[in-house]
């Protein structure tokens, strides 16, 4: 299973963070509008995505601006640094309007 979000395969998108592995990545937070259709509620890096996607700091604007069911996704990202991490983090929110974050 994966979602396309600015040209980057993203794995998912999943029902529960737990789903999400402790890898560096960048990771997406989604509100299924229906079977079909997403909306990107916030966007991030991290060297440890699933960590940082359960004890985040903008729980609360993800669960104000999705009044649907909540999705979680990931793009890793074996490679790269925070910095690289970073800049598709960037590109994502200048392809989106992104409602969660600071960009």
């Amino acid at each position: 299973m994966s979602i396309k979000i600015a040209g980057y395969e993203f794995e998912g998108p999943y029902s529960s963070a737990s789903s999400l592995e402790d890898r560096s990545g960048v990771y997406a937070i989604l509100c299924k509008k229906n079977s079909d259709s997403y909306s990107l509620v916030d966007v991030g890096e991290s060297a440890q995505v699933k960590s940082r996607v359960e004890t985040h700091d903008r729980k609360d604007c993800w669960d104000r601006n999705c009044t649907a069911t909540l999705a979680y996704a990931a793009y890793y990202t074996a490679g790269l640094q925070q910095a690289g991490r970073l800049e598709i983090e960037q590109k994502i929110c200048g392809t989106y309007d992104v409602p969660c974050g600071e960009y």
